[in-house]
């Protein structure tokens, strides 16, 4: 329990010096960049994307959950990944021409072939990334996550000073993925996992023929907005509903991912151990529910203002979209890692049924309103319809192989809910002070005391509360060393 805790530990580390990063050079991009150069981009990263989902085919996965990990099953999947990415970057690079012609903007295809490139750099970092994930060495995926993260930003960020337009993130993703690539080797230190082969490619492509077609489903279903939106409104909605879904979709990225990459390993190794892996996930619901249902809370009062701070007065419209996605993300932290535990106890196959019946109707939708309603706001009722139906039918898929603790859920739930009420009643008090509707943020210095006293009350609400969070070894040091406890 002590590795998967410091596993944890820094995987969060990780993830919240990449938000600052992130926030910070997207509060540079906003003002740098045009909204519809953004949508632009946003274009073109969706039907990566889907492409994306297809490369990686399960790959990692594979090497995480492999009971009895040879070196030929390294070797082929490098091999296996290496063969995809070669195909997709060719047809995607050949395919540019096409896509600048059918949004009728040749940006896009100029930006598509740009990414693409990174279909040949992955195979590279997925492997020693996987790897390193089974070893549980977080301390190492750190360092190279910062220094992907460190690189692309500042090439991003020059090349968007020097006019570049969208192709400045374009070149800073490669450039990213490169850094990754790179540090992930030399942490993991055995050049022999780049010798492709194909001997265990039954097993591969078992594993992975399911993985990719969910995982192309379930990226086709949140992609479909921006690629519908992009040829039915143009690219500048786009860009809006993206920067809409960005705040709460900084919890799901950033803080979800960071439980997801240690939750995976850690649930596997317990199921091979004969441990309850109920048990985990119960405790993982309760700490994602108590972070991010006063976070979602948090942005969809204070939109406006985050939204101002952070991009600029021309990002105003996607303010009054923020609160559905947030509303959206609340009901989602509900669901969280079941999907993660399915493949873990080698159940993916209940994980591909689910996804390939419900996406394929959520993106259908979102389809049919774009086009027959021509409303971001239409899109983002969608978006939570399809998330408040998402949860409930996930729960019953899980009770095929794990029966649920419901007493101790409710638990974990409910204390929650009280943490969230308690630390949200300042931020909502206040906005109800100054409208619900306003048309311009609060004072910066009103704003920059509610962000303050809603932290405190977060802390003085666990704390009385006595969420099970409280009384975990690392909450509980760090308030020692804060001399709150």
């Amino acid at each position: 329990m002590t590795s998967v805790r410091r596993a944890l530990a820094l995987s969060m580390i990780e993830r919240y010096l990449l938000v600052l990063l992130t926030l910070g050079s997207n509060m540079v991009l906003a003002r740098l960049l045009t909204p519809e150069e953004i949508g632009l981009y946003a274009v073109a990263l969706a039907v990566i994307g889907l492409m994306h989902m297809v490369r990686e085919f399960g790959i990692g996965a594979y090497l995480i959950q492999e009971p009895d990990l040879q070196p030929r099953h390294v070797h082929t999947a490098f091999g296996v990944s290496l063969l995809l990415g070669s195909a997709l970057f060719l047809a995607l690079f050949a395919a540019g021409p096409a896509a600048g012609r059918f949004y009728a903007d040749g940006r896009v295809g100029e930006a598509l072939r740009i990414v693409a490139i990174n279909f040949l750099v992955l195979p590279f970092c997925s492997i020693s990334t996987s790897l390193l994930r089974r070893k549980m060495r977080f301390d190492s995926l750190a360092i190279a996550a910062l220094s992907g993260g460190v690189a692309g930003a500042a090439v991003t960020l020059s090349l968007a000073w020097a006019g570049y337009g969208p192709n400045s993130l374009a070149v800073g993703s490669v450039v990213s993925n490169v850094a990754i690539g790179i540090a992930a080797w030399w942490a993991l230190r055995d050049p022999a996992v780049f010798r492709p082969a194909l001997s265990e490619w039954r097993a591969v492509l078992s594993f992975g023929g399911q993985s990719a077609l969910t995982n192309v489903v379930a990226s086709a279903s949140n992609n479909i907005n921006d690629l519908a939106l992009a040829k039915v409104l143009g690219f500048a909605p786009v860009a809006m509903i993206s920067r809409a879904q960005g705040l709460p979709a900084m919890f799901q990225r950033e803080l979800m991912r960071s439980v997801q990459v240690v939750a995976f390993p850690a649930f596997a190794k317990v199921h091979r151990e004969g441990g309850s892996v109920e048990l985990r996930w119960t405790a993982a619901v309760g700490a994602l529910t108590v972070l991010g249902w006063p976070f979602f809370g948090f942005a969809a009062l204070m939109a406006l203002e985050l939204m101002r701070l952070m991009f600029g007065t021309q990002w105003d419209e996607a303010a009054r979209l923020v609160p559905l996605f947030c509303a959206a993300g609340a009901v989602m932290a509900l669901s969280g890692l079941i999907q993660q535990l399915l493949v873990a106890m080698g159940r993916i196959d209940l994980n591909t049924r689910f996804e390939l019946s419900f996406q394929p109707l959520r993106a259908l939708a979102i389809v049919l309103v774009a086009v027959y309603t021509r409303s971001l706001e239409a899109c983002a009722w969608v978006f939570l319809v399809s998330a408040v139906l998402y949860t409930p039918i996930l729960y019953a898929v899980k009770t095929r192989c794990s029966r649920f603790d419901w007493p101790a859920l409710a638990a974990q739930l409910r204390a929650s809910l009280w943490v969230s009420l308690l630390s949200l009643a300042l931020p909502a008090g206040v906005c109800l002070w100054y409208g619900l509707d306003r048309a311009e943020p609060m004072p910066v210095w009103v704003f920059v005391g509610v962000v303050l006293g809603t932290a405190v009350s977060w802390v003085a609400a666990l704390l009385w509360v006595k969420h099970p969070v409280s009384d975990d070894p690392a909450f509980v040091k760090l308030l020692k060393k804060l001399r709150l406890r």
